[in-house]
């Protein structure tokens, strides 16, 4: 089972994203590092480019930072990147390694979270295989997923009735649009390229952080 009680603590506020096409190898650490000071609580590496020894590095120097900002690691995919670079935990599609392996793998203390689109039958399912949070979405119109079906901020309150785990929204999340889901009972909000994409990374993460104190 996983640590639930553990992690539940640490599974809240500003869930930031990387993305290769958003913010460049020299900018990487400075990047990553202004958005722990503006306040990312939970930081993935995601990285889809088939660089290792790139990916290798980025996810050391990211995983450094976050201890020392005291937020969390959490690898997209990659569980043997993640073992490598001594992540918190890895990030599972539904098209990725079972939850019970990738639990076999990392050990009982991992952080274990589980995209359930916007299928709250499939987040009951990954909490009862031991997914220590659950990510929903998009929940609105996203540059990052066009193709994703929007799921709505109303999937929030509906999940957070049948779960214990953290729910995490994703997609099309703004400064101007995470109150609704703030308010729906999200724990956590993952963004990409409202943050990375913006000329003040560490102002921008404030400003989303601010709704979860």
């Amino acid at each position: 089972m996983s640590n639930l009680n553990v992690h539940k603590d640490r599974l809240r506020g500003l869930y930031a994203i990387t993305d290769e096409k958003l913010i460049p190898g020299e900018n990487f650490i400075k990047a990553v590092e202004l958005a722990l000071q503006g306040g990312a609580r939970i930081v993935q590496y995601r990285d889809k480019s088939a660089d290792q020894e790139k990916r290798l590095q980025q996810a050391s120097a990211l995983c450094r930072l976050c201890k020392h900002y005291q937020a969390v690691a959490i690898i997209n995919d990659d569980i043997e990147l993640a073992k490598a670079v001594d992540a918190n935990g890895v990030h599972l599609g539904k098209d990725d390694i079972a939850i019970s392996k990738a639990r076999q793998l990392l050990g009982d203390n991992a952080i274990i979270g589980v995209s359930c689109y916007n299928d709250v039958s499939l987040a009951i399912t990954a909490e009862q295989l031991s997914a220590d949070y659950v990510a929903l979405g998009a929940m609105f119109a996203s540059s990052t997923k066009p193709e994703a079906v929007i799921a709505g901020p109303d999937i929030i309150a509906k999940a957070k009735q049948q779960l214990s785990v953290p729910v995490c929204c994703i997609g099309g999340i703004t400064v101007n649009n995470i109150h609704l889901l703030v308010q729906q009972g999200a724990d956590m909000a993952a963004v990409i390229s409202d943050l990375f994409s913006t000329s003040s990374i560490q102002h921008t993460a404030e400003q989303f952080s601010q709704h979860f104190s």
